[in-house]
């Protein structure tokens, strides 16, 4: 469905560019190499995250018009993933006339988050003279995806019937009757939720021909949960021409998701890592 959306909205903003030449159409991507800290999880069960860097993609398009009133629209889309795991291990014994048990549980999980979320700004371009520009808006970020998990549980019981004859007996006089069990429980969340973030971008031109300093971020007005996303680096001009410019985009990039008890997920994960991209501005 947001595919849809996401087509349907291009296909609107490319009309509107044709219909008027003051209208700026920009289309980008970066890919990301990252590299994920903290955990996620059940709150029963967090789990440490992999620290192996991940690639992570994406990509946006944005339309920039001069009329003063209406803001400037744009759509971003990310997918973010990483692994975690945990492992415990529990020993209980009973103990009664007939017979002693004793119980040792081992548990594994393992998990993968795979994460992605749409941003639908629109913003105002507050200060634009040439050389230093600033703007202003509201995000709504469209999560979905989830977390899928795979719980096992093996469980060692091993019970020693006591045998009683009037003496006294030790360990080895025990018959031992050992029992082993394992349970695999696999758990889906999902992470649908839609939240509010204040977004702000600037863009400084440096002496250097074609070379400029940018900064951008979304980040988390009013929730229950911590969110943070933003990135600074420089951008090159590679092409510039009457029909179409072509940037590239060196920078790094900083996402938090804490996420406290959405759909029993609990999470404390940070992203972070150097990127490159490209930007055509039509």
């Amino acid at each position: 469905m947001k595919k849809k959306v996401f087509a349907a909205t291009l296909a609107a903003l490319l009309i509107a560019s044709v219909q008027a030449d003051t209208v700026g159409l920009y289309l980008g991507g970066q890919i990301w190499q990252s590299e994920a800290s903290g955990y996620f999880g059940k709150k029963s069960t967090p789990m440490d995250v992999n620290t192996a860097k991940k690639q992570q993609s994406n990509f946006f398009l944005a339309v920039e018009h001069p009329l003063p009133l209406l803001p400037n629209v744009r759509i971003s889309s990310t997918t973010l993933d990483t692994a975690g795991n945990t492992y415990s291990t529990q020993d209980y014994s009973d103990d009664n006339e007939t017979s002693h048990v004793d119980v040792h549980v081992e548990l594994a999980a393992d998990a993968s988050f795979d994460v992605s979320y749409v941003d639908y700004t629109l913003y105002y371009e507050l200060f634009d003279n040439g050389l230093f520009s600033f703007d202003l808006g509201l995000t709504v970020r469209d999560f979905s995806g989830g977390v899928t998990e795979t719980e096992t549980a093996n469980t060692v019981t091993t019970t020693r019937d006591r045998i009683w004859d009037g003496e006294e007996h030790d360990d080895h006089d025990y018959h031992n009757l050992v029992d082993t069990t394992e349970t695999v429980t696999n758990n889906k969340i999902k992470t649908n939720d839609i939240e509010p973030l204040l977004y702000v971008a600037s863009n400084i031109s440096l002496p250097l021909t074609g070379l400029s300093a940018f900064a951008q971020g979304d980040f988390v007005i009013k929730s229950d949960h911590s969110l943070y996303d933003y990135q600074v680096g420089l951008n090159y001009e590679l092409v510039v021409n009457r029909m179409m410019d072509v940037d590239l985009t060196l920078g790094y990039r900083v996402v938090n998701i804490e996420f406290e008890d959405l759909n029993n997920l609990y999470s404390d994960l940070e992203f972070k890592g150097a990127f490159v991209g490209v930007i055509a501005h039509f």
